[in-house]
């Protein structure tokens, strides 16, 4: 079943035609919203392909073809865009809507997979969906039907967002909550400034280190110079390698037993990156720079805190 599903999505690709391109090009230029409806199953693939549209950049609503017919259909106005779903195109629900569309004035795209179907011949625009058969072992069922459908759809409100540069930013926007929002528009910036910013110089004792690492409690602290610019890193780790690399700790310095030019991030970056780059290098702390200065430190602890883990 998976693999005739698939192989029909595949085969979708051989079907996008100037109908598909001027498709797209004329929901570009409209003022009003696409509204997206169907009956039966290809009602329910219709709210999907408007929650798509939505999150995209693409205003659109959902309208049932059959409460259509039944006073919804003062929903549509004159600038607005419709896409009809429907497999057969031949429904006798699409076949009452068509006409009242047309009289609107409303142009209409037949998202369908029956090229030569009543909607189709009706269309101004004609998304073909067609399919072999459904996964359905008695062909009835609408299976890969709709999972052509909903694929079509997909591309085109991919065209949509590609041709109006709608960028990861736009998507952070219009999906502040959640984990997926958090990573589209949580900032290190927003997340740092709660940490202490543990910091020794270059000649700070082995005495002084342990106390600032022991007294922030983030397992690390940053080296300066005695300009303030950032030379290295020393965590709990370096901290134990150092008994097996020195015999004698008296006299030992932070520059002794640093890691010199260690990896930041900037506070401007966003968290998602600091949490990619915190799991590439296997590491839970990173030091964070403003403007090229030592500004703190942001957690693994911090990220989990925010559920961006």
């Amino acid at each position: 079943m998976l693999r005739e599903e698939a192989a029909a999505v595949l085969q979708l690709a051989d079907y996008i035609n100037d109908d598909f391109e001027q498709c797209v090009q004329a929901i570009l230029a409209i003022k009003g919203r696409v509204v997206v409806t169907g009956i039966g199953k290809s009602a329910n693939i219709a709210t999907k392909i408007v929650a798509t549209f939505n999150s995209t950049g693409t205003p659109a609503l959902f309208m049932h073809a059959a409460d259509a017919i039944h006073g919804d259909l003062g929903m549509i106005q004159s600038e607005d865009f419709v896409i009809c779903l429907s497999k057969s195109g031949n429904t006798p629900e699409i076949k009452v809507l068509v006409p009242l569309l047309k009289r609107k004035g409303t142009q209409l795209a037949a998202l369908v997979s029956n090229v030569d179907s009543y909607l189709a011949q009706q269309a101004d625009f004609v998304l073909n969906a067609t399919i072999e058969r459904e996964a359905c072992p008695h062909n009835l069922a609408p299976t890969t039907s709709t999972t052509a459908h909903l694929a079509l759809a997909d591309a085109l409100a991919v065209c949509l967002l590609e041709s109006r540069n709608f960028s990861s930013e736009d998507f952070g926007a219009l999906h502040p909550g959640g984990s997926l929002g958090k990573r589209l528009y949580l900032k290190v910036d927003d997340i740092y400034k709660q940490n202490a910013a543990p910091k020794v110089a270059n000649d700070a004792t082995l005495k002084e280190i342990i106390i600032e690492i022991s007294s922030k409690r983030l397992g690390a602290t940053a080296v300066v110079d005695p300009a303030g610019q950032l030379t290295g890193i020393i965590t709990d780790g370096d901290l134990r390698r150092m008994l097996s690399n020195f015999e004698n700790l008296h006299g030992i310095k932070a520059a002794d037993i640093m890691t010199p030019s260690p990896l930041t991030i900037d506070c401007e970056a966003y968290a998602a990156e600091a949490l990619a780059t915190m799991q590439q290098k296997n590491i839970t702390q990173l030091i964070v720079v403003k403007s090229g200065n030592f500004a703190g430190f942001v957690h693994l602890h911090d990220l989990l805190k925010e559920g961006l883990v």
